[in-house]
């Protein structure tokens, strides 16, 4: 052996081989005093800058970080969090690359919290908690706009009518004018009044029929609806119009009623109705005078599901994506306006500036429906059977409720998902 391995002892008496370790010169100590980054070099930042895979370059600017306090540093790494001062010259740190070999997708920027979370700062801006699809959203004036897959229902939306050719009702009125302008002539020329009494006797039921279809139109449809039998869903066979009965639970997107803020509902209607007078503005195209005019409407529905009283069996309500429904829900009035009482609530004067409409001196009623979680509804539609799912979707063609002789209707139809809810808006819902 021609040369000696070099060995050296320690403070606690031990020898050890090797060289004693050259203690390098300490950097002073700073204590709890923030140093802002100086420089901008890569290559004196440390290992930080190789963290964030920033390029070495002699002109790059590098965003400036914090250090963090030396006294507080492992409480805030536990909490996950990074705390900024004013002098801290804190920046936006960059995103990682594509290529980086990190499994852990891009770095996204601090939120202002300090808290580091996955996603971008703005996508979460507009959205509420407990959300599960991201077709609904609130926009900044607080309205909650629903997507593509919420069907958005307008006002007059639900479409009745009578089960009458246009041409015929157009074939009648002309013979009816016709039978007046012969019967008035008659009654001049033969100076029998006799003629005019049997032409009168002809045509004053047959208007008197018509006056009453038309004002018991809805009536009469409701009261077929209520007396349609139910069926028995697990025995009814593809393609069968059929009317079921049960409870509904929502689907994927629970609906929110604009004004009361009532959760977890399968279908919501608030309304805004305007009297006009003599005078004044119209609330619609079809606003007449002395009548009530819907202003702003807000109707919405989605797929939900309906549990069969009958058989058990629980089925789609195919009623998003824009499907015809015809809802039939009672609104409750919630806010009313009249000329002796003026007091606008903070809720309601919110709920116009949210919508751009004006509070002035106008005669106003707010109404507003809704179908929770739990209600019993009855809804008619077709079936449709897709491997185990059943579901109801819109008939293609209008139901029809034929001559109803004893009350005195013509055929009344109506057009698509038929929707209707006898409970009270107050009662209570079984839970869920």
């Amino acid at each position: 052996m021609g040369s000696r391995i070099p060995s050296h002892q320690l403070s606690n008496g031990l020898y050890v081989s090797g060289r004693p370790e050259q203690l390098k010169e300490r950097q002073p100590s700073t204590g709890s005093r923030a140093i802002p980054y100086t420089g901008g070099d890569v290559k004196k930042s440390g290992e930080l800058g190789k963290m964030f895979d920033i390029q070495v370059s002699d002109h790059q600017q590098v965003p400036s970080l914090l250090k963090p306090h030396r006294a507080s540093s492992s409480s805030q790494l536990t909490s996950g969090s990074f705390r900024s001062g004013p002098n801290s010259g804190s920046g936006p740190i960059p995103k990682r690359g594509s290529g980086s070999g990190s499994g852990s997708g891009p770095m996204v920027a601090l939120q202002p919290t300090g808290l580091i979370t996955s996603g971008q700062l703005g996508l979460s801006a507009g959205r509420r908690s407990g959300q599960l699809d991201p077709s609904a959203s609130v926009i900044s004036t607080g309205k909650t706009v629903y997507g593509s897959s919420v069907t958005t229902l307008g006002y007059d939306d639900v479409r009745l009518g009578f089960r009458v050719s246009r041409k015929l009702m157009w074939v009648l009125l002309v013979m009816v004018l016709m039978g007046l302008m012969v019967g008035a002539f008659l009654t001049v020329a033969l100076k029998k009044p006799v003629i005019m009494v049997a032409a009168a006797a002809v045509l004053v039921p047959a208007m008197i029929i018509i006056l009453w279809n038309c004002a018991w139109k809805k009536r009469g449809l409701l009261a077929y609806l209520r007396k349609y039998p139910n069926a028995e869903l697990r025995g009814a066979i593809d393609g069968e119009f059929v009317k079921v009965t049960g409870i509904v639970t929502c689907g994927s997107i629970p609906l929110e009623s604009s004004f009361q803020k009532v959760s977890r509902c399968v279908y919501v209607s608030t309304e805004l109705y305007e009297y006009k007078g003599w005078g004044g503005a119209s609330a619609n195209a079809k606003h007449r005078c002395f009548s009530w005019g819907c202003s702003n409407s807000e109707k919405y529905v989605g797929d939900f599901y309906i549990s069969d009283f009958q058989s058990g069996l629980r089925a789609l309500v195919k009623a998003g994506y824009g499907a015809k429904v015809a809802p039939f829900v009672k609104e409750t009035t919630v806010v009313d306006i009249t000329k002796q009482n003026r007091e606008l609530s903070p809720n309601f004067l919110s709920w116009l500036a949210d919508r751009s409409l004006s509070s002035d001196d106008r005669v106003m009623r707010l109404k507003e429906g809704y179908i929770k979680e739990g209600s019993t509804v009855s809804v008619m539609g077709v079936v449709r059977r897709h491997d185990n799912v059943v579901m109801i979707v819109p008939p293609t063609e209008p139901m029809s409720t034929g001559c109803q002789w004893a009350c005195g209707l013509l055929p009344t139809y109506v057009e698509g998902l038929v929707l209707t809810c006898d409970e009270s808006q107050n009662a209570d819902v079984i839970p869920v």
